[in-house]
């Protein structure tokens, strides 16, 4: 039983991701792709606790939802960033990854959430 959001792996992972692309892209210039990709990885996490104080799976759910579009949002702002040339080929392929294996275990989530 979940008794904190902070207990979620997923958003435990999704957090770690965030301050990884923070670091990454901290200098870049390009202010609207930084603040995009920004704004995509945060809202991995910050979907996944926003349900906790409302209790209820099918929220949940919701929720869960918003936070794997927003790692599909964050893959394709990925691509453009190798296209631009802002990330060596090494990193886009480890945060790639990373972001698949959140979005998987934030799949399992919502399976679990439906048995109930």
């Amino acid at each position: 039983m979940i008794k904190t959001f902070e207990e979620i792996t997923s958003r435990q992972k999704s957090q770690k991701l965030a301050t990884q692309v923070y670091k990454q892209f901290s200098q870049i210039k390009d202010y609207w792709f930084k603040d995009q990709i920004q704004r995509c990885v945060v809202s991995i996490s910050n979907n996944i606790a926003e349900w906790f104080e409302r209790k209820s799976n099918n929220e949940f759910k919701y929720f869960l939802y918003i936070a794997k579009w927003s790692c599909w949002e964050f893959r394709s702002m990925l691509y453009l960033a190798k296209s631009l040339w802002y990330m060596e080929n090494d990193l886009f392929e480890s945060l790639y990854s990373e972001s698949i294996e959140i979005s998987k275990s934030i799949y399992w989530l919502i399976i679990s959430l439906k048995q109930k």
